[in-house]
């Protein structure tokens, strides 16, 4: 019962302060969940990472839920997953009972103006932190290649790529070219 409570107010937490989306989120897991409790390592949390983006929902959600059950089965999955619903459910309540035009009001403007430069340092954070932990060898680079060229240029082509899509074919040519050259070596 102690881990399911940890886990729900270690979410609750990260769920207070969880702006910018799930690769925002990144950083404080990593501080969190890795570094101070030593619950994921950083490649069980980039895996995470990546099955969160191809499925359903958001992703700072679904790492949550994937984290609590690994740590505690269903009872974990929940506890987590509650813990980080819990402040923003709370706050949309408050801001939609007691605040018309909320986003009108210069003092939210102004915060949450501060609030995306932050986010933008989090991110970029996260993406180097992605990168180093990804782009490992020649074969990793040539499929970062190729799928940033695909986004960079999805504009241009005939048909719109969705992301999910990159995600499985990057997993594929992962497999076929790694199988082959271990096959091969």
């Amino acid at each position: 019962m102690k881990e399911l409570i940890d886990l729900y107010l270690a979410f609750l937490k990260i769920g207070a302060v969880n702006f910018g989306g799930g690769y925002a989120m990144l950083p404080l897991l990593e501080e969190d969940l890795n570094k101070k409790r030593g619950w994921v390592t950083t490649d069980e949390l980039m895996d995470y990472f990546a099955i969160g983006q191809c499925t359903p929902g958001i992703i700072a959600l679904n790492v949550s839920t994937f984290i609590g059950n690994k740590r505690k089965g269903i009872a974990g999955a929940a506890a987590a997953t509650l813990g980080f619903l819990t402040c923003p459910i709370m706050i949309i309540l408050i801001i939609a009972a007691f605040l018309t035009n909320f986003a009108d009001i210069p003092l939210v403007q102004n915060a949450f103006a501060g609030i995306r430069v932050c986010v933008c340092v989090l991110i970029l954070e996260a993406v180097i932190r992605l990168w180093k932990k990804s782009i490992v060898d020649k074969i990793a680079f040539v499929i970062y290649a190729v799928i940033f060229l695909l986004m960079v240029f999805a504009g241009f082509l005939p048909v719109k790529i969705p992301a999910a899509v990159l995600v499985v074919a990057a997993g594929i040519a992962g497999i076929l070219i790694r199988g082959h050259k271990e096959a091969a070596g």
